[in-house]
Formats: structure tokens, C-alpha cells, sequence
């Protein structure tokens, strides 16, 4: 698929049911309530789909993943965004569950396909608990909005046009 006929993929990695490993999730939430987007932008919560999220890498471009990152010494609700190669030549763990297939060898299986998306963006936190529970730690909650923000920018960056979920009219959309 040639990347004119992609849309822009918006992609939340989690599991809700490990604290602040739900963070990408709550994230994508966040997005779809508070804001409307236009038909070349797709928002998905991936959970743990692991190697089924290649359809979707596949045919978006750019990508934005957003989950939690395990950077050495850094703080609770530290945000991160980098690029997949910073990923791949840094000391990032891009895989927070030992049985989880990481985004980093998916997007090589893509590559290997030669339908991989050209721009993948990772927009982090580094999580204080991944214990069981159903609620993300104070860090890292109050980080959703401000990831979902800088999501929004960058989007509109790239020329989208995204719109506050409850604007009475197409002059509260800004590109």
C-alpha cells in the first residue's frame, strides 16, 4: 500500500488490568472523548494484540504508538516520545511483558513484508506500578492528558484537521 493511500494511526498499547501498564489505553480514551477526528485518522486501543497489530502498522503511516517505557533511573510519569530507530540504537526496553511480542520486531516483520509504515513516533511514560489493579499510579494518570495534547499537536502539524468533542460549529477545528 503506497503511503498516500494510508491514513495517520493512532495506536494505544496496554493491558488494563496491570495498573499503569494501562496507560496507553487510557490514552486512546482520552482522544476519542474529548475530540473529534477527520476519516484520515485511525485511533485504536492494540491491549496486548501483540503480532495482530501488524494489519493496522501496515496500513497507517505515520504511526504514533503510545504505551509505558522502562527507561533505567528515570522517574515515575517521566515522559518520552522518540522515534523507532532512537529505539532501536538507544538502551530502551520497548517491551514492558515478558510474553509480549514488542512493537520494535513487529514493525520488523512489517519491514520484512516491505509494508511498513515509513514514521513511527512513540509517545511514553515510565510507569511507577505494574502491579495488578484496574487504577494507573497519580504519575502517571495525570501524564494521559498531556500525552493526548501532544498527540493532538502533532496531528494538527501534519495538517489535521481535529476538532474539541463538543464544538457547535467548524470554526473550533484548527489545522
Amino acid at each position: 500500500m503506497e503511503k498516500e493511500n494510508k491514513k495517520t494511526g493512532i495506536l494505544g498499547i496496554g493491558n488494563l488490568l496491570l495498573s499503569d501498564e494501562s496507560f496507553g489505553i487510557h490514552v486512546t480514551r482520552y482522544l476519542e472523548e474529548e475530540y473529534l477526528f477527520p476519516d484520515t485518522v485511525t485511533i485504536i486501543d492494540g491491549g496486548t494484540a501483540g503480532i495482530y497489530m501488524a494489519p493496522f502498522l501496515e496500513t497507517h503511516d505515520p504511526v504514533f504508538v503510545v504505551d509505558v517505557v522502562n527507561l533505567k533511573g528515570a522517574a515515575p510519569g517521566t515522559l518520552y516520545t522518540f522515534t523507532a530507530d532512537e529505539a532501536r540504537n538507544g538502551s530502551m526496553q520497548t517491551r514492558m511483558s515478558p510474553h509480549q511480542l514488542g512493537i520494535l520486531e513487529i514493525l520488523d516483520i512489517c519491514k520484512l513484508r516491505d509494508i511498513s509504515p515509513e514514521t513511527v513516533e512513540f509517545f511514553c511514560v515510565v510507569p511507577e506500578s505494574l502491579a495488578t489493579g484496574l487504577e494507573m499510579s497519580d504519575s502517571v494518570a495525570v501524564q494521559v492528558k498531556k500525552i493526548g495534547d501532544l498527540l493532538v499537536q502533532r496531528l494538527k502539524e501534519l495538517g489535521h484537521a481535529i476538532c474539541p468533542q463538543n464544538s457547535k460549529n467548524e470554526k473550533s477545528c484548527h489545522a
